[in-house]
């Protein structure tokens, strides 16, 4: 592959995917050969928080597709007077599985894998699952910081730095955003504000309305049968010690990953071994899921 203008190399290929009700889901495609393996966001990211990880996988000889969630980055939004419903997301995600070569195996973050979980139980879409740093239940106050950063900021920011002031505070443990990088997750209005790339209506519609979830998301899981891995963070506030276990209990034929020195953001504070704790899961589960004819 050509190297890309910003020096990725792997350089991935856009894809444009219409989901059922017509809105346009952005994909990246770093590979063409290989084993696919979708990687899903958490609320409020893009596609550009795997980049890391997709690069090394498609070094690796798996094909990577990173996706912007409806709502998110570059992908569709809903039209004004229509809400987004989780269930949105369960079908974009099993219209998305199946455009892709063969079944590929899904690494959801958050908000990501608890789609993935009810779309493995609903329709079979994945050959396995990693689950980053969320279960069917989670700490409620974990939540609540996150949604209360998203929405800290309804107007926006006068500047790429203004915005890079408060990702700081948000993030003391990770080094500041360049202005490069906050464009990438900001949007300038023709006000010239700078607000965050995902659609406002997102925070009450499908923010606040996971708690009622969980008990759906737990009998999902017990649906659960393909290779699975959990990878937790060991300073994460929405993934403890109890989730885990109850998790284990539910799909116990799921590994657990846990890497020590990382918060809820798994793959952004210790990227380096969150790939190795996926290489090494995808090594030993994506031959068995090819044996199985997936």
């Amino acid at each position: 592959m050509a190297a890309c203008p910003d020096q990725l190399d792997p350089c991935p290929t856009p894809v444009r995917v219409d989901a059922a009700d017509g809105v346009a889901l952005r994909l990246d495609r770093w590979s063409e050969r290989g084993q696919p393996v979708l990687l899903t966001h958490g609320f409020g990211q893009t596609r550009g928080a795997w980049s890391a990880s997709a690069r090394r996988l498609a070094e690796l000889g798996y094909a990577p597709w990173t996706l912007d969630a409806r709502g998110h980055g570059d992908s569709g939004r809903n039209p004004p007077g229509r809400g987004y419903a989780f269930e949105q997301f369960i079908e974009d995600a099993r219209e998305v599985s199946a455009r892709l070569p063969a079944r590929p195996v899904l690494v959801g973050a958050s908000m990501g894998g608890l789609i993935g979980i009810m779309a493995q139980a609903r329709y079979a879409s994945f050959s396995a699952l990693v689950l980053v740093d969320i279960t069917p239940r989670w700490d409620s106050r974990g939540v609540e910081r996150i949604l209360g950063f998203m929405g800290a900021h309804p107007d926006g920011f006068e500047s790429l730095e203004a915005a890079a002031d408060a990702v700081a505070g948000y993030l003391p443990h990770r080094p500041r955003k360049t202005p490069d990088a906050m464009r990438a997750v900001l949007r300038r209005r023709a006000d010239g504000r700078w607000c965050w790339h995902w659609d406002p209506r997102l925070l009450e519609d499908i923010g606040r309305a996971g708690e009622s979830a969980q008990h759906a998301l737990s009998e999902a899981a017990r649906e659960i049968s393909v290779p699975t891995l959990l990878v937790s963070g060991g300073r994460s506030d929405l993934i403890g010690a109890q989730h885990v276990e109850e998790f284990m209990r539910l799909v116990p034929h799921a590994q657990h990953r846990r890497i020590d020195d990382a918060t809820h953001m798994v793959a952004g504070d210790r990227n380096d071994a969150f790939t190795d704790a996926i290489v090494a899961f995808l090594d030993a589960a994506a031959p068995a899921a090819a044996a199985t004819g997936a």
